[in-house]
């Protein structure tokens, strides 16, 4: 049973269901990978294999016993560091939440306890979800599976290796401006961002709340479609969640791309964009051509202000967000030598918090400030909605748009730390999706002259999740998209 880990998720649950193996048989495989991985990847900051072979223990016996409570009872998931889970440490890879315990559930993770799935708490990433490469953490730098002298992306770097590097089959990240797909598309695996408000962010440790979504990480197109399924839906705990279209995962299914109307982007300014992900971007809009798509250049002109508008909100957002890690309330608290309150205040989070973090909250509290909120935040804002206009107005034209996630394969690890510029453009084909609200996958699509996963992004209209999976499922049939994660970690 030691093999198990190389196993796709979809045989994962088949293979449960026939009873093929155990849920203990699964976490073991999955630990001892672990064991012989981690020291390389470093994407967990935490495991307890004692408590994951409890909790597997526990679901066999339910299934021994005919009592399973769902099609998934027993499967391990990974669950990035900025999701509460009771009990267990919630750190942020901050210093200034090192040993912060969280004392209630996430609701997602309280979906997911009452399906059955196993937890592998804690994966790493950036700082409070600042950054694009998992650089910013804290306690460690994680490792891209596909080359360790390479990043893994960011934020969610810590749950796209332990997926890609077969530590887990399935893992749940969070996307506040590519966080989840960006990462998925850098270590060659699945990633989703729902629609904003499909899943509840009560439990998600905020960075920028009207950007911040939750979403699953999978090696196969149907670990996405069964994690989404669980975790969408109303919760009375967070008002931003919506109803919205009703979403079955029995409607997902491989689509004929005849007739599909494909909205693509001009390559003619990709200067940054490295030649391998261009080619492959050529490439597949070739294949989608042969396969009957009726390709439409649309004008992408307005989403070269993304950066700079999700740059201002986000930043503001997460100035207010995080003013209150105080040294008071909860987290690191480091007296002043004065003995006043304001010296604990800024001991305490001088010494909390990151270079990147204090970067951000300087930056939004400039742009909060008196005599320039109108003129950073408030006119962010408005040009925001101008990049949700610009979205609607294109799905009135195409059925689903077509894009790289990342303009690069993986960059050297340092490669960016001292250049902040830089590193925010590694998220420049993705931010808009969050500034807009809708919903993109990040999907497996080969990879360059050396090796390493480039991925392809699809997005469609807001709460048309099973259109999306759907074109996402088809996506993975058209040639030369197929991803062989690695099994020795170099």
């Amino acid at each position: 049973m030691k093999e198990l880990f190389k196993l796709s998720y979809s045989k994962i649950k088949e293979g449960l269901g026939k009873g093929d193996f155990s849920s203990v048989d699964l976490v073991n495989s999955y630990y001892d990978r672990i064991d012989e991985t981690q020291s390389k990847i470093k994407a967990f900051l935490e495991t307890n294999r004692e408590k994951a072979t409890n909790q597997a223990k526990v679901s066999d016996e339910r299934r021994k016993s005919g009592k399973t409570v769902s099609e998934f009872d027993g499967i391990p998931i990974a669950i990035k560091d900025n999701i509460c889970v009771s009990g267990e440490i919630t750190s942020c890879s901050s210093k200034i939440l090192e040993n912060f315990r969280s004392p209630y559930d996430a609701t997602v993770i309280s979906r997911l306890k009452d399906k059955g799935f196993i937890f592998l708490p804690r994966t790493n990433m950036d700082e409070f979800a600042m950054g694009s490469s998992t650089e910013n953490s804290a306690f460690q730098t994680t490792t891209n599976p596909f080359d360790t002298t390479r990043i893994p992306g960011g934020s969610s770097g810590g749950s796209a290796a332990a997926v890609s590097a077969g530590m887990v089959p399935i893992a749940l990240g969070s996307d506040t401006g590519g966080s989840i797909r960006q990462p998925a598309s850098l270590c060659g695996i699945w990633g989703l961002k729902p629609t904003y408000g499909r899943i509840s962010r009560y439990g998600l440790v905020a960075y920028a709340s009207s950007l911040d979504q939750i979403g699953p990480f999978s090696n196969d197109i149907q670990g996405v479609v069964d994690l989404f399924s669980v975790l969408n839906g109303r919760d009375e705990r967070d008002q931003t969640t919506v109803i919205g279209k009703q979403f079955s995962s029995a409607n997902v299914k491989q689509k004929s791309w005849k007739g599909v109307k494909v909205g693509v982007m001009s390559t003619k300014n990709a200067s940054d964009w490295s030649p391998s992900v261009l080619k492959k971007y050529e490439d597949m809009k070739k294949n989608l051509e042969k396969e009957g798509a009726i390709l439409k250049e649309l004008d992408f002109s307005v989403f070269s202000y993304s950066i700079p508008i999700y740059y201002l909100i986000a930043t503001a957002e997460c100035s207010s967000n995080l003013s209150r890690f105080d040294g008071i309330r909860y987290g690191l608290r480091v007296e002043g030598s004065s003995g006043k309150l304001e010296d604990l205040y800024v001991e305490s989070r001088s010494k909390g918090f990151g270079d990147e973090v204090k970067r951000r909250i300087l930056l939004g509290t400039f742009s909060l400030s008196s005599g320039y909120y109108d003129a950073y935040y408030g006119k962010a804002q408005k040009a925001r909605v101008m990049i949700r206009k610009q979205y609607d107005s294109f799905f009135k034209e195409v059925d689903v748009i077509l894009q790289p996630t990342s303009p690069t394969t993986a960059f050297k690890i340092g490669e960016k730390t001292k250049d902040p510029i830089q590193m925010y453009l590694a998220d420049v084909l993705t931010t808009s999706v969050n500034l807009a609200g809708v919903p993109a996958i990040s999907c497996p699509a080969g990879v360059d002259e050396n090796g390493l996963p480039i991925g392809m992004q699809l997005t469609t209209s807001h709460f048309e999740e099973e259109s999306l999976l759907s074109f996402a499922s088809s996506l993975a049939q058209l040639p030369d998209t197929t991803i062989t994660l690695p099994s020795q970690i170099q």
